[in-house]
């Protein structure tokens, strides 16, 4: 199978390569940072298969799958972050997806599929598929895209309106969240879910089962021991990223100091 990757990250890109290059069937003939380029190189080289990551630059994965002829359309992998709304839309579209960060296994699964999926479709059929999902996620995108610029928390028995750029830490606490911003503490009736969602127009992230941090305000980074990072907020709060969260954490940052590399 011919191959395209298409991942405004580098190191995203580095390890769908390095992962493709131990399947023996798979050829990787273009890998592309940004989504005009993808674009035209998807067009002239007509892989089997694209991975395809969603959030890019001012084309995202979904305009650029668009964007393609139906007639000679490939199969297409989506990469993505965590996101509960798209990776529904995938499974009831029968559509692949990877969750970053994945690991070998999970590559190797979804190899298997595109594999056993790869003649069970026309290109037609894969273009009408596919624009059947795109309809749908940008629906439920059009249904979350107006969150609420501040939410509602209680402290000392009143109710306070934060501002969701200010909210530093969310941790879940039974059928509540905690929400720190600064130095002060509120609580909210939310899952740890809910809360990820009101504030997804902040780049937040999940260093554990119960605890998300807007990056915004991360102010110092350590190691433990046994390699888990230790995360001080602005505000002074301090957090430890659990073990199941360190390759999303390490991922996370490393992608961010590249990012800070490329623009200097």
């Amino acid at each position: 199978m011919n191959v395209v990757i298409v991942d405004d990250e580098p190191i995203a890109r580095r390890s769908l390569r390095e992962n493709c290059a131990r399947a023996d069937d798979v050829t990787v003939v273009g890998e592309f940072g940004d989504s005009a380029a993808a674009f035209n190189g998807i067009r002239a080289l007509t892989p089997d298969v694209v991975f395809l990551d969603i959030h890019m630059d001012s084309m995202t994965g979904l305009q650029l799958a668009r964007a393609l002829p139906s007639e000679r359309m490939p199969m297409i992998v989506f990469v993505t972050a965590y996101d509960r709304h798209a990776v529904e839309a995938f499974e009831l579209n029968a559509i692949d997806y990877l969750l970053k960060p994945f690991d070998d296994t999970r590559f190797h699964a979804t190899l298997d599929r595109v594999r056993r999926a790869q003649y069970a479709q026309s290109a037609q059929q894969r273009g009408s598929t596919l624009k059947a999902l795109i309809t749908q996620l940008e629906q439920r995108a059009s249904v979350l895209s107006a969150p609420p610029a501040r939410l509602l928390g209680e402290a000392n028995g009143r109710m306070h309106m934060l501002a969701a750029a200010n909210i530093e830490v969310v941790e879940a606490d039974r059928n509540y969240v905690t929400l720190i911003a600064g130095r002060d503490r509120f609580h909210a009736r939310s899952t740890l879910t809910q809360a990820e969602a009101f504030l997804h127009s902040e780049p937040m992230l999940r260093i554990s089962r119960s605890c998300i941090i807007n990056s915004r305000h991360l102010a110092q980074i350590s190691r433990t021991p046994r390699g888990d990072f230790i995360l001080v907020m602005r505000g002074g709060t301090t957090l430890t990223s659990s073990e199941g969260y360190r390759d999303k954490v390490r991922t996370y940052l490393e992608n961010f100091r590249l990012k800070a590399n490329d623009s200097k």
